[in-house]
């Protein structure tokens, strides 16, 4: 519209919280609830299929290209896929992102664990450790960081990925540029862009800061 300002102020605090559905903050809440839903999920999933993939080799290979194929899937033919069975719910953005997060955390995890050294390993089965206990005492620890690193990839593009919902009413965030679109209003839109950008970059920052607490040998090693 001409002459309209890129950002309007007043609009920001009028809308923040007004207590509906639609106000900015009701819209943050549930594109954090939307993005990260799916990043716990995929990794509850990958989990337990990267390390079936670790036990058994031949598992890997068509499992990681039936995964290459879902990540392929552009999301918003998805989204309407599942309309009839999920409906206009938030289900209906959360299941197509859950498994993309899983297709790229498979991968993670297998190489997470492949990165344990042969003699660590061998050390830990001399000290007379159960495969179980060595898996939660030596193998997944050492992979912490290659699986947080294929978790920040999951974390930031499930972030980015939720606001295509807006076109089917589920966006979160998303309902801004959609908003901004039909009023030629571009506040709304740049309200969403830096909401996003922010929440993108404090997600990053804490599974960076998780990264860090987990593997305390790392920070010793840097300050060594």
């Amino acid at each position: 519209m001409d002459g309209e300002p890129l950002v309007r102020w007043d609009w920001i605090w009028r809308n923040w919280s007004t207590g509906r559905a639609g106000s900015i903050d009701s819209l943050l809440q549930q594109h954090v609830v939307m993005a990260l839903l799916p990043v716990v999920l995929g990794l509850l999933v990958a989990l337990p299929i990267g390390l079936a993939c670790v036990r058994w080799r031949w598992l890997y290979q068509p499992t990681a290209g039936l995964m290459n194929v879902v990540y392929a899937l552009p999301s918003l033919p998805v989204f309407m896929l599942l309309l009839p069975a999920t409906g206009l719910g938030p289900a209906t953005v959360i299941i197509p992102l859950s498994f993309y997060g899983v297709a790229v955390l498979i991968p993670a995890v297998v190489d997470g664990i492949a990165s344990v050294p042969d003699h660590v390993r061998q050390s830990a089965v001399a000290m007379g450790f159960t495969p179980l206990r060595r898996l939660l005492r030596v193998e997944l620890p050492i992979a912490v960081p290659v699986v947080l690193a294929g978790l920040r990839v999951v974390a930031v593009s499930s972030i980015s990925l939720v606001s295509v919902g807006a076109l089917i009413g589920q966006g979160g965030l998303g309902n801004l540029f959609t908003d901004a679109f039909k009023r030629d209003f571009p506040t709304p839109a740049v309200v969403g862009i830096v909401l996003i950008v922010a929440l993108a970059l404090l997600v990053d920052g804490l599974l960076l800061a998780a990264q860090r607490l987990l593997t305390p040998w790392q920070r010793a090693r840097g300050s060594a």
